[in-house]
């Protein structure tokens, strides 16, 4: 018996665009205080809730931004300065004071997941900072322990690309040896507590490093011969991938493969001086919108697969008093007016609204089931929906027999090596068989 199923696309669509925008928690942003004339902390809370963004990293403390993110459920993370960090490590009291300060008067009704300490030390060449990092890390999770929070709130610290002596092929990364005891000392202490290990990688860096058409094809999620590695004979088809599993064989050489990593920091520029090569608008829109499209596909890395790292988009808002070329001001998906500087997909309303216009058919599949054998052949388009996700609309499909689903398909030649389609979310509702 031969049965042809048919395509429809119905209200059903709304219904697993919440769902899906409600299982994001792996998207979140950073929200930096350098731009001039922000919005007000509770009008920005009400943009994040407007979008699927889950977790935002602050990096201070400013308590008017954690209070006006009470009760939305959004995941914090805070920062202690890095000239906060000898005070940490010498004075357990100086520790104790600022959780007094910056985390009880506002837990659990603002959802702080995360403390950084410090930002990107261990490649500020001060070596004092560097030797205090770990004492302050531990003195800060002490005063969390002493305040009955030990195992509600982590702590870690922020580190850039330059921790690592070399990552290509990605499974030859390995962290520079002159970090030494310290970085071991880092690790040991984020494997104790369960803590991440927080990483900004850019492949806009790389891509400055490297200004040929393929390689910004490369970082830019976008279809590319890929890249080889020869010790695991895995081809890469993306930067992303590549700078992330390296942080992993860093870790695994170290013997810390269990430790988690967090992409703390990660984005593109849309504007530039007339010296820089990369930022556009076109090009921040296609890194950071396939990277969320990367993202929500769960295909994780090929080293860490059928898992989404955490990440951290970069930056909610630009940065107009940030020193350095236009370039570094020009990282924000928002504008101070809460408008979108692009659409990078982020915006549950332009999701829904991109699902629910959808209306062509997408597959056609006929499947053969008798004398207990069945086939299948299936069609599918490669034709992408109109929003930014880089995606096929949601679909339902439908038999004669009213067996009704719905899937969500990705266009992943874009994203990663497989050929065709693979699906992003797969949800099955009103089976009847």
């Amino acid at each position: 018996m031969f049965c042809r199923l048919k395509i429809d696309v119905g209200s059903s669509a709304l219904i697993f665009a919440a769902f899906c925008a409600d299982s994001q928690s792996f998207i979140g942003i950073n929200y930096g205080q350098l731009e001039d004339n922000l919005p007000p902390p509770p009008s920005t809370a009400k943009l994040l809730q407007s979008t699927s963004i889950q977790k935002v990293r602050l990096y201070g403390s400013d308590p008017a931004i954690i209070k006006a993110l009470a009760n939305t459920g959004i995941g914090i993370v805070i920062g202690t300065a890095n000239g906060d960090i000898p005070g940490l490590a010498s004075d357990p009291n100086f520790a104790k004071t600022w959780i007094n300060t910056n985390v009880l008067p506002f837990y659990p009704a603002s959802n702080i997941i995360l403390i950084t300490v410090g930002n990107e030390v261990m490649t500020s060449n001060d070596q004092n900072l560097m030797n205090k990092l770990l004492p302050a890390m531990q003195n800060v999770q002490n005063a969390l322990n002493d305040a009955s929070l030990g195992g509600k709130i982590k702590v870690t610290t922020v580190h850039s690309m330059g921790v690592l002596k070399q990552s290509e092929p990605p499974s030859s990364g390995s962290f520079d040896p002159s970090y030494g005891d310290l970085m071991k000392g880092l690790l040991e202490f984020n494997s104790a507590t369960g803590s991440p290990f927080a990483i900004n990688p850019y492949p806009y860096f790389a891509y400055r490093s490297d200004t040929r058409p393929e390689t910004l094809a490369f970082c830019l999620f976008q279809p590319n011969a890929g890249r080889m590695d020869g010790n695991t004979k895995i081809k890469y088809m993306n930067m992303f991938d590549a700078q992330v599993d390296a942080v992993y064989s860093a870790l695994n050489s170290m013997g810390f493969k269990n430790v988690e990593i967090v992409v703390a920091e990660t984005g593109w520029p849309f504007k530039r001086d007339d010296n820089d090569v990369g930022p556009s608008i076109e090009n921040a829109k296609a890194y950071n919108g396939n990277l969320i499209a990367h993202l929500r596909s769960m295909v994780g890395t090929p080293l860490m697969p059928g898992k989404s790292v955490d990440t951290f988009l970069f930056a909610l808002y630009d940065g107009d008093s940030k020193p350095g070329p236009g370039s570094e001001r020009s990282f924000g998906l928002f504008k101070t007016d809460l408008t979108m500087v692009y659409d990078a997909g982020l915006s549950t309303s332009s999701q829904t609204r991109s699902l629910a216009a959808a209306s062509q058919p997408l597959i056609a599949a006929t499947t053969n089931t008798s004398n207990n054998n069945s086939s299948m052949s299936m069609s599918m388009s490669t034709s992408t929906c109109n929003c930014t996700c880089n995606c096929t609309s949601i679909i339902s499909i439908s038999s004669g027999s009213n067996k009704v689903y719905l899937i969500r398909i990705f266009n992943l030649d874009l994203l990663y090596g497989f050929v065709g389609l693979s699906l992003i979310c797969l949800f099955f509702y009103d089976l009847q068989i």
